[in-house]
């Protein structure tokens, strides 16, 4: 007999192959509590169920010992591609860590929907490795496409986890190879995207708004509302970093009105966390539409929100309460954070510990607050995050000038 956990990884493939539930494979003899159990490697099977099981899937009892050697890997991408399901994608990472010198094509699929994977999860140590590895790979099968995509989706990741440098090359290289080699539209403007998301934050603001033009005419005639709409909210980012607040605000006001909710919710639901923290970004904070957007974002990914996107709502609420002056609220929400498991990109999570020193300073903290400060803006200004830098150093500012006033609580 194999291990509790390969057994169980092997039941449930072959479950999910033959399309069914729990319900129905348990069957009379066992509960689907049990089934769930033996699933997830928590419990060892007896003789009488590994036989009971390989009965009501139709196999032998070496079904569950081995795996099928010839079109493992092309079974488990099917099933990964073809079902909304996690324990398929999870038994697809086990298949292709074990699938040898299986055809590459199939490799790079199978590892571009495990980036997918890791990416709604949040979990971005996972998807840097496995995206190094889908651009590896493209780069063995030699096809311009799949390196653009591939290497698009690599600078994301980077710049999100705060590479700023590492991205921008990246980004560059990505969207000059996709011009040479005539890639599609969407191709080259999503790298292109890349491009503009990767200046901004490295602070080539003049690059990034000559290359935000660029993007915009690049998808003025593509009949695809959700590129139009990402397009205009990179213009809105660019100009925010530029100071440009009311140009930003507008961009981004398009770009909410260029995009139905039916047409991609969940862009639909993140364009309005943008706007929302735009709003508080403003100088004053715009309290009464970052309401609005919040609440509306709320509703929407209540139905598709992801862990990342669950941490950033709690986030910007927190944001949105320290600007409406109500510091237990905006504690309240930090404290329902997960701070061990932090899946926000690089600038929001800078962000996020900016708050909680200002809440520290108003706590009584002042001298641990302040000094979290002073670290946040230094470790920004060592990450090339130029702008993110000025932002905490101002904050800081502001707090010691309140703090040093006789007479006066933070």
């Amino acid at each position: 007999m194999t291990s509790t956990s390969s057994f169980g990884s092997r039941l449930r493939f072959l479950r999910q192959q033959q399309g069914l539930s729990q319900a129905a494979l348990a069957g009379d003899e066992i509960s689907t509590g049990y089934l769930s159990r033996l699933e997830s490697g928590a419990r060892q099977p007896t003789e009488r169920v590994v036989s009971y099981l390989a009965a009501q899937l139709g196999v032998d009892r070496s079904a569950f010992d081995t795996r099928p050697v010839g079109g493992s890997l092309t079974q488990a991408l099917s099933m990964a591609a073809t079902t909304d399901n996690d324990a398929a994608v999870e038994e697809l990472i086990d298949v292709l860590a074990g699938a040898g010198d299986e055809d590459p094509l199939l490799r790079w699929q199978a590892l571009w929907l495990i980036v997918k994977y890791w990416h709604r999860r949040g979990e971005r140590t996972e998807e840097l490795a496995a995206l190094e590895q889908l651009c590896e790979l493209a780069d063995e099968l030699g096809l311009p496409a799949l390196q653009c995509r591939s290497r698009t989706w690599f600078a994301r990741c980077l710049r999100s986890a705060g590479e700023a440098s590492r991205a921008l090359e990246l980004a560059a290289r990505t969207y000059r190879e996709a011009k040479e080699a005539q890639l599609s539209a969407v191709d080259t403007g999503n790298a292109l995207a890349a491009l503009v998301a990767t200046e901004a934050e490295a602070g080539r603001l003049p690059d990034a708004r000559a290359h935000v033009q660029e993007l915009l005419d690049l998808v003025a005639d593509v009949p695809d509302n959700t590129r139009r709409a990402e397009a205009l909210w990179s213009a809105a980012t660019v100009h925010s970093r530029l100071g440009d607040d009311e140009s930003a605000r507008a961009y981004l006001g398009q770009a909410t009105q260029a995009l139905d909710s039916r047409d991609d919710l969940t862009l639909w639901a993140r364009l309005r966390l943008a706007a929302a923290s735009l709003s508080l970004q403003s100088r004053p904070a715009l309290t009464a539409p970052a309401r609005t957007y919040l609440a509306e974002a709320q509703t929407a990914l209540s139905l598709v929100g992801t862990p990342v996107q669950e941490q950033e709502l709690l986030t910007l609420q927190a944001h949105l309460a320290f600007a409406e002056g109500d510091r237990v609220a905006a504690r309240g929400f930090l404290d329902r954070l997960d701070r061990d498991q932090l899946m926000l990109s690089y600038r929001d999570q800078i962000r996020l510990h900016a708050l909680d020193s200002l809440l520290l300073i108003g706590e009584g903290h002042q001298a641990r607050g302040l000094a979290r400060l002073k670290q946040l803006g230094e470790d920004a200004r060592r990450a090339s995050n130029m702008d993110l830098a000025a932002e905490i150093w101002r904050l800081l500012a502001e707090a010691l000038e309140h703090t040093e006033k006789p007479g006066t609580a933070a």
